[in-house]
Formats: C-alpha cells, sequence, structure tokens
C-alpha cells in the first residue's frame, strides 16, 4: 500500500489528525505540503502539478494505491482505521468519536467568517464576539461529554482521533495563532485541558512536533 498525504505546510487540525494517526500507527507515507500556487492551480484545474486528483477541489487529501480521498472525516477515520485509533468492530465508539471530529468541525466554521474578514477591526470585534459567547458555548458541550467519561479520553479507554482533533484545534485556540482569541480560553473546562495535555504528552506526538513544525511554531498543549 502507498499512501500520500496532501496539504499546506502547516499544522491545521484538518490534516494533523490523520497525518499524526499514521505516524503514531508506524504506517509509511509520503508527506506532501503544498504551496499555495500549486493549490489554486488546483481549484481550477482539479489536479496538482503532478495530475494527482484533488477531490470537490479542497484540502487535505489522501491517496491510497493512486485512489484520492477527500473531506477530513472521512480522512481522519481512514488513517485512524490503519493505526488503530478508531473502532473497526464498535459501531457506537466510531459514532461517539465522528460527533467529536464534528464538533472540531463546527468550532471551525464559526470562525470561518471572521478569518475571511480583511478589516482589522471588525475581525477584532467579530473574534472578540465569538470568544465571549458562542466558542466557550461549545467547548462547554465537550466538556459536558467529558463529565460522563471515568477516564481521560473522549471515547474509551485509549487515545483516538477524537482526541488528536481536540487537541490540535484547541492548541491553536491558545496559542494566540488565531488573534484576539484569548489563550485561556480554556480555564473554564479541566477536562478538555486535561484531554489536550495528554495528548501533548504522546511520546509520538511529541516527537511528530519535533520532525515537522516550524521553528519557534507554538505547539500548544493547554495546560
Amino acid at each position: 500500500m502507498t499512501i500520500r498525504f496532501i496539504y499546506f505546510n502547516t499544522p491545521f487540525w484538518r490534516a494533523e489528525i490523520g497525518r499524526i494517526a499514521l505516524f503514531i500507527g508506524k504506517i509509511d507515507f509520503e508527506d506532501i505540503r503544498v504551496k499555495r500556487e500549486e493549490f489554486l492551480n488546483a481549484r481550477k484545474t482539479g489536479k496538482l502539478y503532478d495530475g494527482t486528483k484533488i477531490p470537490f477541489r479542497q484540502l487535505p487529501v489522501l491517496v491510497i494505491d493512486g485512489e484520492s480521498i477527500s473531506q477530513t472525516a472521512g480522512i481522519a477515520r481512514l488513517c485512524g482505521k490503519l493505526a488503530g485509533l478508531y473502532p473497526l468492530n464498535h459501531n457506537v465508539e466510531a459514532a461517539q468519536i465522528d460527533q467529536i471530529i464534528d464538533m472540531a468541525t463546527d468550532i471551525t466554521y464559526l470562525l470561518t467568517p471572521s478569518m475571511r474578514e480583511g478589516n482589522s477591526a471588525l475581525k477584532k470585534a467579530m473574534r472578540e464576539d465569538i470568544a465571549k459567547s458562542s466558542l466557550p458555548r461549545l467547548i462547554s458541550f465537550l466538556e459536558e461529554l467529558l463529565e460522563t467519561k471515568k477516564g481521560t479520553w473522549f471515547v474509551g479507554e485509549t487515545m483516538t482521533i477524537a482526541d488528536l482533533a481536540i487537541w490540535r484545534l484547541m492548541g491553536s485556540l491558545t496559542s494566540e495563532i488565531i488573534e484576539y482569541i484569548p489563550n485561556d480560553i480554556l480555564s473554564p473546562f479541566p477536562k478538555v485541558k486535561k484531554v489536550c495535555s495528554s495528548v501533548g504528552q504522546h511520546p509520538n506526538v511529541i516527537e511528530w512536533i519535533q520532525k515537522t513544525y516550524p521553528e519557534n511554531y507554538p505547539a500548544g498543549n493547554p495546560v
């Protein structure tokens, strides 16, 4: 099996779930980091310069034995299955993981309008409003889920791709990469923080950060 993972040269959660899962599972893959120019061309043509198909003309894309697969959740599930971080024979736990991935997507969509806003003053106002209301509200739902668990993780007794997704997303939110979101936004949510710190202490995650993150890039492990 040949695997190619295609995304930008940035540790955004949508890509990091799959990339880190494969790395943890010791699954060989080619980590392809495309530049903006090539991506913009792919949006027009549906292909990278080398002819690789980009379904829906968006990234990330996972290519397995020449077959291109798009969409974050589908890629994450497949990488999780290959790496042992997603259940193969437990439908309820699989669905519980899926709902966390979808919530991470909801939180990202919450931020999307402000990411596209070119007026800095309006962007600041939008982010401050989000940080006071809707963002803590969504994170509180994650905290409520964890309050029903006996252990650390969102699903089951070991780390899954659900935990990877929330770790990286919350890492971005608390590292001041996203302007005007306070770095203490997780203060009211100790169980979410515990998930994030536990993922961040995983030896393979630490190794991946050291290996692939740009120098001085905040790993974003909320503590």
